[in-house]
């Protein structure tokens, strides 16, 4: 039997039916396509319409980072950071902002007597440049009545001979005459913790001496661990840098002893963030090439940094500069009378140390004034935990 062309073609409803299948498929994958971008978009209008103070662009590059971009606003940012590093050399300063106040002159001397032990008061930070500017490394009080020994001083000098414009602000805070609290924030640390006012309670701005930032966020913290009040509410890690307080008022920063994942009773406070920078008054030998710093921007490259230390005395050191590596601001820290530090948070806008001239947290001031963030902070809901100063 003859076989005619036209029965050679498909069959109209198998035309159809192929045609279909592609039409259902086009939608099906339109429809999903739909479901995850609405999906994002809810997430993110839910992320910018929660209660926060920090600015619309950071809150959105803080949404990328917890949704899977982490990598690749890291690696935008250390671009740009690369791009805007300063250069060596260049012309020196002329002066250095100014922080503080002279500390008061000695009154009229007691016979032996009558005479008291002084308080202890930090050396001149020896300067790294010569020849030094006016008042460099020249420890000043934080208020106009702070006294002939005031438990905060504060001062500033210039740490990189290869780079004569970066200043670097330093506080001392003697913890024999001062209380530090920490805070949770709004989102930070982000596990389950009684939140508080999340801010300086105002029942307690009456003793208030300063303010400063605390760590990374715990996501980005090597996995560190969050106590308060004896409870532990991100598990310790072995071996991390971390800041404690205890219940009696002192002190320190160590490296978590092995085997420890909660804290005892008599701890008030700890709070971790990747491995110590300084340990025996000495850098750590990886900061040069260690993987250790974070997930955000890598450890060679020069943003705002800030750090903390504790001298041979027990007492507190931080640290503030623009424009460091992790390895600069380890050597700022020993230059200062660090024995064991630890790196805090990073990036312009979270770094803050704020001091206030008058009791009840009036007139603050920023240790130095190219820092980011306004001098209020911390006196309103601030996103990030936080530490407090406070006269004994």
């Amino acid at each position: 039997m003859a076989v005619h062309s036209a029965d050679l073609q498909p069959r109209g409803d198998s035309a159809h039916e192929t045609a279909g299948l592609g039409l259902r498929t086009r939608r099906i994958a339109m429809i999903a396509s739909l479901v995850v971008v609405l999906a994002v978009l809810v997430s993110y209008t839910a992320a910018m319409l929660r209660p926060s103070n920090s600015s619309l662009g950071v809150r959105s590059v803080e949404w990328l980072r917890d949704h899977g971009a982490a990598g690749l606003v890291s690696e935008i940012e250390s671009i740009y950071y690369s791009l805007t590093a300063p250069s060596k050399g260049g012309p020196g300063l002329r002066a250095l902002p100014r922080v503080g106040y002279s500390v008061g002159k000695p009154g009229t001397a007691l016979s032996p007597r009558f005479a008291v032990a002084q308080p202890y008061q930090p050396p001149r930070i020896r300067p790294v440049i010569h020849p030094a500017l006016a008042g460099e490394g020249v420890w000043r009080a934080t208020s106009p009545s702070a006294g002939r020994y005031p438990p905060l001083l504060v001062t500033t000098f210039r740490g990189e001979p290869d780079y004569p414009r970066l200043v670097a602000g330093v506080a001392w805070i003697d913890t024999s005459r001062t209380a530090v609290s920490l805070y949770p924030g709004r989102q930070e640390p982000s596990v389950a913790v009684p939140r508080g006012t999340m801010d300086v309670p105002a029942s307690a701005r009456r003793r208030l001496l300063a303010t400063f930032n605390s760590g990374f966020k715990l996501s980005d913290s090597g996995g560190g661990g969050f106590a308060l009040h004896g409870v532990t509410y991100a598990p310790m890690r072995p071996g991390m840098a971390t800041v404690l307080r205890y219940n009696d008022g002192r002190v320190n920063i160590i490296a978590w002893p092995g085997g420890a994942t909660h804290v005892a009773p008599y701890i008030g406070f700890a709070r971790q963030n990747l491995p110590l920078i300084v340990n025996g008054g000495r850098p750590n030998p990886n900061l040069g090439n260690g993987p250790e710093w974070g997930t955000t921007v890598g450890n060679a490259i020069r943003v705002w940094r800030s750090g903390i230390g504790v001298d041979r005395r027990g007492n507190l050191l931080y640290v503030a500069a623009d424009n460091q590596t992790v390895g600069s601001l380890a050597k700022v820290l020993i230059r200062a009378g660090a024995v064991r530090a630890m790196e805090l948070d990073i990036n312009s806008y979270w770094v803050s140390f704020i001091t206030y001239r008058h009791a009840g947290a009036l007139d603050p001031n920023n240790l130095l004034p190219s820092m980011d963030r306004p001098a209020t902070r911390y006196l309103s809901p601030d996103d990030r935990d936080f530490f407090a100063v406070f006269k004994r």
